[in-house]
């Protein structure tokens, strides 16, 4: 079963650029939510993540942080496990 991802993330964010190609190239299909100009969503994503800088990348219900925690978990080949 694949996991549920989701991303929160704005159009000017390279760093949400960087993420969404690491998913990408491991074909994850993801939810993208926009914060761009969208207070709602943006509180959103801070009460789901404690964070208010994009991207959150949420992974089966659970906050994994931004593209770094993202790129480390890749690095530390735990990111695979987490997808499923």
């Amino acid at each position: 079963m694949a996991a549920e991802v989701t991303v929160y993330s704005s159009d000017l964010c390279g760093f949400c650029y960087r993420a969404k190609r690491l998913l990408d190239s491991k074909q994850v299909v993801y939810a993208e939510i926009k914060v761009d100009g969208d207070r709602e969503k943006r509180r959103e994503m801070m009460r789901l993540t404690g964070a208010h800088t994009v991207p959150q990348i949420i992974i089966n219900g659970q906050p994994v942080g931004g593209c770094d925690e993202l790129y480390a978990l890749q690095r530390d080949n735990q990111l695979d496990t987490l997808l499923g």
